[in-house]
C-alpha cells in the first residue's frame, strides 16, 4: 500500500502528470484485474451498480487526466463505502 499511497498523492498534485502504469497499479490495488486489457483502454469492475466501471486510457506512456480524477472519485467512494 505504502507505494499505491504515494502515487495517489502524486495523482492528487498533478493528474496531468501521472503514468500510465502508476494508474494502472492503483486501479489494481482497487478494484482487481482489468476485465478488458491488452489495447490502448483498461477497464476495471467497480462495486457498485450503475456504470460499474472505471476505464483508463495509455496516452505515449501518461494516463488522461480526466480519467486520473475519475479513479480518484471512485476510490474516494470506496473508502466511504467500507470506512
Amino acid at each position: 500500500m505504502k507505494g499505491v499511497a504515494k502515487i495517489i498523492q502524486v495523482m492528487k498534485e498533478n493528474p496531468k502528470g501521472v503514468r500510465f502504469n502508476d494508474l494502472q497499479k492503483v486501479c489494481i490495488y482497487y478494484f482487481g484485474q482489468p476485465r478488458q486489457s491488452g489495447s490502448s483502454h483498461c477497464i476495471y469492475k467497480t462495486p457498485w451498480p450503475g456504470n460499474p466501471r472505471v476505464n483508463i486510457q495509455n496516452h505515449k506512456g501518461k494516463a488522461k487526466p480526466y480519467q486520473v480524477k475519475q479513479v480518484l472519485l471512485a476510490i474516494e467512494k470506496i473508502e466511504i463505502q467500507h470506512g
